[in-house]
């Protein structure tokens, strides 16, 4: 009983971190890193994302830094998907992308610019 309980507490703050930004939000951090780092992108926020159909041009920004990506960001009442990094056809996670685009851009930034 108990482990069901937190079973259903888990999905549901899954949900809610769905609805509450999920991919979107990671998908407009994404555009504004990628501004950040070389201007390839505008600097999106999160509504812009859902409500508009910017997710090629942060696909093409992250192929000219050697990154593959799957963005899945959604749409004004869907938070999308998680989205997905490859270098040389192996799955990343988000933060190793981000330091081969630096590497291939050969400019390094914080997290925080």
């Amino acid at each position: 009983m108990t482990n069901e309980i937190l079973k259903e507490e888990i999905l549901q703050y899954e949900e809610l971190d769905r609805i509450a930004g999920g991919n979107a939000e990671e998908t407009a951090n994404d555009s504004r890193f990628l501004n950040t780092l070389n201007g390839s992108t505008d600097r999106y926020g999160e509504l812009k994302i859902r409500t508009g159909n910017h997710d090629a041009e942060i696909v093409r920004a992250w192929e000219k830094r050697g990154v593959q990506a799957v963005i899945q960001s959604g749409h004004l009442f869907s938070g999308g998907s998680k989205n997905i990094y490859y270098i040389n056809g192996k799955e990343v996670t988000q933060a190793t992308a981000r330091f081969r685009a630096m590497e291939v851009a050969n400019h390094y930034i914080g997290w925080d610019d």
